[in-house]
């Protein structure tokens, strides 16, 4: 079940949503949004209240060396908008919950 979430995303943007509770997480492209909630759940020992997800396409990877164009593929990410409920927050730098 934890193996559904990868890693948090922890950029500029992303960490503005965390004064509304909302955090972002890489997760498992074949994850549904109820196994997110049950991972993220278990996981920080908070409540969800919400989770959207969004599929992120790989992009293609060009560039030019001694052998000519390399041609590559990045991988397939699909990303969770969590919300929680309130009065629950996730402490994303150490990754422990508090209620």
């Amino acid at each position: 079940m934890i193996t559904l979430i990868r890693k948090p995303i922890l950029t500029e943007k992303a960490m503005q949503g965390t004064e509304e509770r909302k955090y972002q997480f890489y997760v498992d492209p074949k994850a549904n949004k109820i196994e997110i909630k049950k991972a993220v759940e278990h996981m920080f020992d908070v409540k969800v209240d919400k989770v959207n997800t969004a599929n992120v396409k790989g992009k293609v990877k060009k560039r030019f060396t001694k052998r000519g164009l390399m041609v590559g593929k990045a991988a397939l990410r699909k990303k969770a908008y969590v919300t929680l409920q309130e009065g629950f927050e996730i402490d994303i730098v150490s990754g422990a919950g508090e209620e």
